[in-house]
């Protein structure tokens, strides 16, 4: 099947390398192109894209707002969103995951990479390279935490309740960045089992993807990283 691309970035020549890139590949095509995120959730619900390649810092709606707008819209359910930044790491990277996107990838990126951020996510895998995760896991250590986050941390401990003790076990490898096939190795079972797993734990949780399975143990506080 061919992946459906939506393209929200304020710069024209940016967005216009992108599809030439995109509309490259035999599997996928860019369906919509938008230059703000009020516009790339208009696009979203009438172009229904499989994945938003969404700039954060845009005029007007922002990518972050954009991405929530999308990730609570019911009908929206089967739509991932890439954040892309200047950085791979920026202040906006934490409150993009917890908005619903799937992932983030630095502008500075290759087209391949750029590629397979989209067959990732359109997968519904977690786009967290390792550089980013632990920029993530740092921010998240750094945040001193408002009434919300403790409203929310409550909520999450209280889920965790449900998962078994395997559950729990392979969500605290999700969020230390680990593949299925890595899980499936160190748990001495097959990458089917651990997927599983994986969705079981999401469908309790009630997270949209892998990805909010990361924000879900951190904020919970069942993952405590090291402070390096």
């Amino acid at each position: 099947m061919t992946i459906r691309v939506l393209l929200a970035d304020d710069q024209t020549l940016l967005r216009s390398a992108f599809r030439v890139l995109v509309d490259s590949e035999a599997d996928m095509n860019v369906v919509a192109e938008a230059a703000d995120g009020a516009e790339a959730v208009a696009l979203a619900r009438s172009a229904r894209p499989d994945v938003v390649l969404m700039d954060i810092r845009m005029p007007g709606t922002d990518g972050l707002a954009a991405t929530r707008m999308i990730s609570a819209d019911p009908e929206l359910a089967n739509v991932r969103v890439v954040m892309l930044t200047t950085f791979e790491v920026d202040e906006y990277v934490v409150q993009s995951l917890r908005a619903g996107a799937s992932g983030f990838l630095g502008k500075g990126a290759e087209p391949d990479e750029l590629l397979n951020a989209i067959r990732i996510a359109a997968a519904g895998e977690a786009l967290l390279s390792p550089v980013a995760t632990k920029g993530l896991i740092a921010k998240f250590l750094a945040q001193g935490g408002t009434s919300e986050d403790g409203q929310k941390a409550r909520e999450h401990s209280e889920r965790l309740s449900a998962l078994t003790v395997r559950e729990r076990e392979v969500l605290v490898l999700v969020a230390g960045g680990h593949s299925n096939d890595e899980i499936a190795e160190r748990l001495e079972v097959s990458p089917l089992t651990v997927k599983t797993h994986v969705n079981r734990a999401m469908a309790k949780l009630g997270a949209r993807d892998r990805a909010q399975l990361v924000v879900i143990a951190y904020e919970s506080g069942l993952v405590r990283p090291r402070v390096e």
